[in-house]
């Protein structure tokens, strides 16, 4: 390699001073595990926000258009579900119910719970059981139960357990397991549309959601304008997961919170580093004197200081990776409710700041070594 004596030297430079070196590495390590923890948290509870949409698993999904989540339910009369199976391009199209109830547990307390009403007749959106029979949800006063980190909030209930919900027996026939857990801390259950709708309160109107299976990927565009003419508008799956992500971004505090603890994680990392890296190309001017005396060329002095940066920024960037790595996998261990998760674009989003922090350091070190005069350092 052409310049590989210059990187080698720099390398032992760098490692020699440990005292410099654990400091930039403690720096943008502490950076990246804030960062990397902050936008993990972010990413969690956007996925635990729409886990009503990927557990359901709908193609297309119907709602009144100031719905900006699937939990802020704005009932819809039924005409809409008739009018939706009349569309061209429809393959088929059934009612969703979710609304909020309260069930009065053996012991007598109460506890808040989701309700997920399905279609009667085709289930559509139905989970994967656990235990039981899905058959059994058609029988009176049944129910199924999500075994998620908030079942323990039911007592823990097997099938054939009772509760009391709205002064009507339920009885839990079936164990379900889920793709997503939720976001508020609730727990689930699945019945069938019409005794949802019997057994909770609600205003005139009690469906929730039209979901639609297009014929097509053609047909999507043809039934959003005739839904959009009813009054009413059509989200494919990923379009109401992108509709919810911009609402907890834009719309609430998490978002700003998020960010601005991003913000702050990265100006962190970005002065202990900087400074470190300042300090560490003063304290060895003479060397770098030394290199130019004998013939270093500017160019490979700055090759040298660059491959110095950006090795302490990748190390610190795998060390913040593992720190933030096994504090979410302890976390998740203990805390079945914690729900920071890993993703690859905070995992690019932390890369590309750390980057920004090695591009900066380099550039306060490149400019001060590029003005040594090797007679100056001599003379001194």
């Amino acid at each position: 390699m052409k310049y590989s004596g210059i990187l080698r030297i720099g390398f032992k430079l760098l490692v020699n001073d440990k005292s410099k070196f654990t400091a930039l590495l403690m720096g943008i390590t502490f950076a990246v595990f804030l960062m990397m923890l902050m936008t993990s948290m972010f990413a969690g509870i956007l996925t635990r926000a729409y886990s009503n949409v990927t557990n359901i698993g709908a193609a297309m999904w119907i709602m009144d258009p100031s719905v900006n989540t699937p939990t802020s339910v704005i009932p819809m009369p039924d005409y809409v579900l008739d009018a939706v199976r009349s569309m061209d391009g429809v393959s088929y199209a059934v009612p969703l119910y979710m609304g909020g109830a309260l069930v009065k547990l053996d012991d007598g307390t109460y506890q808040s719970v989701n309700v997920v009403g399905l279609d009667d007749e085709s289930l559509f959106g139905r989970p994967e059981l656990e235990q039981g029979r899905i058959q059994d949800i058609y029988a009176d006063n049944t129910f199924l139960v999500v075994d998620d980190a908030e079942y323990s909030k039911l007592e823990n209930p097997k099938i054939g357990t009772s509760f009391e919900l709205n002064d009507h027996r339920g009885t839990i026939v079936g164990i379900a397991k889920v793709a997503a857990n939720g976001l508020n801390g609730v727990p689930t259950l699945y019945t069938t549309y019409n005794r949802a709708i019997e057994y909770i309160p609600s205003t005139r109107f009690t469906m929730s959601y039209v979901l639609v299976q297009p014929k097509s990927e053609a047909a999507v565009a043809g039934i959003k304008q005739l839904v959009a003419k009813l009054g009413y508008i059509a989200f494919t799956k990923d379009e109401f997961n992108k509709r919810i992500t911009d609402f907890y971004t834009y719309k609430t505090g998490i978002g700003t919170n998020i960010l601005m603890m991003t913000v702050i994680s990265f100006i962190v990392g970005l002065s202990i580093s900087g400074q470190t890296f300042y300090t560490f190309i003063l304290e060895n001017m003479e060397k770098f004197g030394a290199l130019k005396a004998i013939g270093a060329k500017g160019r490979e002095l700055i090759y040298m200081i660059l491959f110095m940066a950006t090795f302490t920024a990748l190390t610190g960037y795998g060390l913040g990776i593992g720190l933030v790595t096994l504090m979410i996998w302890i976390a998740r261990a203990r805390l079945p409710n914690y729900a920071a998760i890993i993703t690859f674009w905070n995992l690019g989003l932390a890369l590309g700041m750390v980057i920004v922090i090695a591009g900066i350091s380099s550039y306060v070190g490149v400019r001060k070594v590029l003005k040594i005069e090797p007679f100056d350092i001599f003379r001194g």
